[in-house]
């Protein structure tokens, strides 16, 4: 009886409310389907094949200007990248950092974008890191990059902690070893991430031990693998012409691999070029 209703009030329209409604209803499933596709939990699937928008997580503390001159050099070969404003002044849960960047992603998503890239700088590679696991990041991320992320914690945050723990916020907690987020994170699934490059340097004197950069299952690059002897500190990761090599090159290719020593010349020139 339903349908007889529905055909009765479609017949009972004229010609042009007809071609009206069937034109409105066409545009609305249109744009339904070349926006995103919804996968369980409500979280937006990016299409296969689209142009892959980049985003940019600063550290702790949230000063995105370290990332400006990155997302610069991305801009100028045509992709679209942004530098993630997060919440309060950076030094808040990560979980809600997290919640952050899954906001940029599913605006990203909402625009057009193809499997986005994160970025992840210092503290930034764990809020990528939350963000995959707790936001299906394998479904809508087709590469996560980390530059000196302290993936397993810093010493710097445990003697904060220990010292004035007054003046250890809460990011400043969860970064110190052996915390319950970061022994979380290191208890997920190998399987279940995107492909990740992990770049870090070992005149890292803000996370240490540098190598908390490592993270199973990634393609993990000391960068003085690649430039014997290259002097780059943790403040001038997302600056360094070596690294923007790296990255651009990175985000040119379809898979991730690991540079060679012999790369050092042509990846620091591309990172130079056009500065």
């Amino acid at each position: 009886m339903g349908s007889v209703r529905i055909f009765g009030w479609w017949t009972g329209l004229s010609k042009r409310r007809q071609a009206l409604f069937a034109g409105t209803t066409l545009v609305v499933v249109v744009l339904a389907v070349s926006v995103a596709v919804i996968v369980p939990g409500g979280q937006p699937k990016p299409v296969a094949g689209r142009p892959s928008t980049v985003l940019l997580v600063p550290g702790y503390g949230g000063s995105t200007t370290s990332l400006d001159v990155m997302a610069a050099r991305i801009r100028r070969t045509g992709r679209t990248a942004t530098v993630v404003h997060l919440a309060g002044d950076g030094t808040g849960d990560l979980a809600v950092q997290a919640q952050v960047l899954n906001g940029y992603v599913n605006r990203a998503v909402a625009a057009g974008s193809g499997p986005v890239t994160v970025i992840g700088y210092s503290a930034g590679g764990v809020v990528a890191w939350l963000w995959d696991v707790t936001y299906d990041g394998t479904a809508r991320a087709g590469r996560i990059i980390t530059l000196g992320s302290p993936l397993h914690g810093a010493m710097l945050a445990a003697v904060g902690a220990a010292d004035d723990p007054g003046e250890c916020p809460v990011a400043c907690q969860e970064l110190v070893p052996g915390s319950a987020l970061l022994t979380r994170l290191q208890q997920t699934s190998v399987q279940d991430r995107p492909p990740w490059l992990s770049l870090w340097t070992t005149d890292d004197q803000v996370v240490q031990p540098p190598d908390s950069a490592q993270l199973q299952g990634a393609v993990n690059v000391p960068l003085q693998s690649i430039c014997p002897g290259v002097n780059i500190q943790h403040d001038q990761l997302p600056s360094s012409p070596l690294v923007i090599g790296i990255v651009l090159r990175t985000l040119a290719d379809h898979g991730i691999a690991a540079p060679a020593p012999g790369d050092c010349a042509a990846l620091t020139a591309v990172g130079t070029a056009g500065s």
